[in-house]
């Protein structure tokens, strides 16, 4: 082959490359096609701007901050049923109770105000909240400090004094999906009904009352940090939908006056935030002790076979964690321990404690084991020797019995042994038998013999029974006995 021919492509494989490359382009394009395809998809699945309606949204929040009259009631109404669910232990009592409550108006009433800078509406919605947050409790108050059974501690009632992350994140979503209801071109009323029963206002209030009347302090300042945390989650979920569809805000004729509330509105949603972000980050990071602690626990403690693990108590604040055993714990033990506590995040600067019972290590227990076990073959072989004695006493028993009534029979007499076993077998209703050979004498001259049974029958029984009874035993004994009368005696 010449060097001319070593790099003569063909027309057909030009075309081929060509055909390639088309396909790429093309296969390109499709997926660009695809993506935008999704991408546009997604916008319209998400996108909830369009289904607005603004004024209705604004007059409808507006409609349900004030408080007074009708609305009073039903808040007092709601609040003795919610503290008689707490203090029943009914959750669904509970739930009927959040249902009719009022609280959440005033709470959407602040996001909203705060987000278009209103500031009457923000007055008047602090000034409700309030009012409504001081007669729940008191009507919480007088509930618990005067119904008969209001001390009882309940786990309804403990579930809303210690607030975690999932509460937060509870009154975050859960006043999402109330406000994107709201301005919702028709309202979603289940939305706002299931958001109602989520968040949970009306409960806290009244432990804080429960707290309030049975002077218990952690329990009403623990109440009343969820109650905080639900309300200011909400109106901030509030907040954010309210800028994110862009609602227009306030406008004044003087625009000093405007840019003075607007930085007014501004200032408080900065204060506002102050306190569910230390609140976030506080319950966060306590969150993340726990799940450090359970995973330590059941990593390193519970996997250990050669320990017995009990409880550990971890006291996050002054951090360190005390583990308790049944057995005695080794330093080597304690040390390793301690190396494997340093490889979790959040509790590797804690303390360990142990508390070991060195009275029951297990090789004390393995002895006192074995002591009892050997104790025990002991005493079952002695009741085994007692039982073959109390057998052969039984057996001379019965021979000297049969020895004294063939001394004592006469030619007609059989076995008493014999006799008062078949009786008893016979009528098992029969519970004392004696039989003896009497003398008699009607003139004091003439003697005569006579047969005689004393009987005692079981107390069930009634009279019509012991005589039918007493006759067919008497029938039997003159048969057996082979005498013509006998006379039964009932004792």
């Amino acid at each position: 082959m010449s060097e001319e021919n070593k790099f003569d492509f063909s027309e057909e494989e030009i075309k081929k490359e060509a055909a390639v490359e088309q396909s790429k382009e093309a296969l390109k394009q499709d997926a660009k096609g695809l993506w935008e395809s999704i991408k546009t998809f997604m916008v319209e699945l998400l996108d909830f701007r369009h289904d607005t309606d603004r004024d209705a949204t604004v007059d409808a929040i507006k409609g349900d901050i004030p408080f007074k009259g009708a609305t009073a009631w039903i808040l007092i109404c709601s609040i003795f049923v919610a503290s008689v669910g707490l203090n029943a232990n009914s959750t669904a009592v509970v739930i009927g109770a959040m249902l009719i409550s009022p609280l959440m108006g005033p709470i959407l009433g602040i996001g909203m105000s705060i987000a278009i800078n209103d500031i009457d509406t923000l007055k008047k919605s602090l000034i409700n909240l309030a009012t409504m947050i001081v007669l729940s409790l008191l009507t919480a108050f007088l509930f618990f400090r005067f119904f008969p059974l209001g001390n009882q501690e309940t786990p309804e009632l403990l579930s809303r004094v210690a607030p975690d992350i999932r509460d937060v994140l509870i009154a975050f979503f859960g006043g999402l999906a109330l406000i994107i209801a709201r301005t919702k071109k028709g309202t979603i009323a289940s939305v706002i009904f299931g958001v109602a029963i989520a968040t949970a206002l009306m409960p806290p209030l009244c432990t804080a009352g429960y707290g309030l009347a049975n002077g218990n302090w952690e329990h009403f300042l623990g109440a009343m940090n969820l109650f905080t945390i639900n309300t200011i989650f909400i109106a901030l979920a509030t907040f954010i939908v309210i800028k994110v569809l862009r609602f227009p805000m306030l406008k004044y004729a003087n625009s000093a006056k405007r840019r003075r509330i607007a930085r007014f509105a501004a200032l408080i949603a900065v204060l506002v935030m102050i306190y569910p972000t230390i609140t976030f980050l506080r319950v966060l990071k306590k969150s993340g002790f726990e799940n450090d602690y359970n995973s330590f626990i059941k990593e390193e403690v519970r996997s250990n076979n050669e320990l017995w693990f009990q409880k550990g108590i971890p006291d996050y604040k002054e951090k360190n964690i005390t583990l308790y055993f049944n057995g005695e714990i080794t330093e080597a033990t304690e040390a390793d321990l301690r190396n494997e506590l340093k490889g979790y995040d959040k509790i590797n600067d804690f303390e360990l404690k142990f508390n070991g019972n060195k009275n029951r290590s297990f090789d004390k227990i393995s002895d006192a084991y074995d002591r009892a076990i050997t104790e025990l073959d002991k005493k079952e072989n002695i009741i085994s020797g007692l039982q073959n004695q109390i057998e052969e006493l039984q057996g001379e028993i019965t021979n000297l019995n049969q020895k004294i009534e063939s001394k004592s029979a006469q030619s007609s007499t059989i076995s008493f042994t014999n006799l008062s076993r078949d009786a008893k077998v016979r009528f098992n209703d029969l519970n004392y038998f004696s039989y003896a050979e009497m003398l008699e004498s009607k003139d004091f001259i003439n003697i005569d013999t006579m047969s005689v049974a004393h009987v005692k029958w079981n107390t069930s029984l009634n009279d019509s029974l012991v005589v039918i009874k007493e006759r067919e035993l008497s029938e039997w004994l003159k048969k057996e006995l082979k005498i013509d009368t006998i006379v039964l005696k009932r004792n």
